[in-house]
């Protein structure tokens, strides 16, 4: 009877370490998500963050300067480039060659309306965009504009660690995680977070370098 009385508390210790074991290891999954769910994200900031790079100038013009135009195809607004070619044909100079030659004049307002800082020249088959070389005082201000890019960058990675850390407390406060696992979850967030700061900066200062070099 007594061997009997023992086998069953082996039995229900056993179960109870299972149910125990099946916790953690449910806590730990649920952190391991939240750190890869973090990381995306941060990283989806940072390729925010190079396409907005995109949109300024720098000492080689590049067809990007484009990318918000849009042209009317047929009471459709268009991106430039699914209406015709657009080629950087040299460091200053831009070419816009229409698949349909009766676009070149809504091509043109297009532009012109997107002010971009210098005007279309129609010549009845292409339209060229001649970028004059910038100044020493454009080359900063358009680093000026990449540092702005760069410290909105830096907030969205912030607020991505924020809201991580929400998720940590809440999992705390339902018991899914213990004190000790709530802080290195915690640390562990900020490290992921430094890190993309730190990519961010990175990032900036290989721009910086590209638009103020000569």
């Amino acid at each position: 009877m007594k061997q009997r009385h023992q086998s069953k508390k082996w039995y229900n210790t056993r179960k109870l370490n299972k149910i125990t074991n099946f916790v953690i290891n449910k806590g730990e999954l649920m952190l391991e998500e939240l750190n890869a769910e973090t990381k995306d994200h941060m990283e989806k900031s940072i390729e925010a963050l190079k396409r907005d790079y995109k949109t300024l100038r720098t000492g080689k013009v590049t067809t990007s300067v484009l990318d918000g135009v849009k042209v009317d195809y047929y009471g459709t607004p268009t991106d430039l480039n699914q209406v015709g070619s657009v080629l950087a044909a040299d460091a200053t100079t831009i070419v816009v060659n229409p698949w349909e030659k009766n676009l070149l004049g809504d091509i043109e307002k297009a532009i012109q309306n997107a002010n971009i800082g210098v005007n279309p020249n129609n010549d009845g088959e292409v339209i060229k965009l001649f970028f004059p070389p910038m100044t020493v005082d454009q080359r900063k201000i358009s680093a000026k504009g990449a540092k702005v890019m760069t410290d909105n960058a830096k907030v969205a990675i912030r607020n991505i660690r924020k809201t991580a850390n929400d998720k940590i407390k809440v999992l705390h406060k339902d018991k899914e995680i213990s004190d000790d696992e709530s802080k290195k979850a915690q640390d562990e967030i900020q490290k992921i977070t430094d890190s993309y700061v730190l990519k961010a900066d990175q990032t900036f200062k290989t721009k910086e370098q590209e638009i103020l070099t000569v």
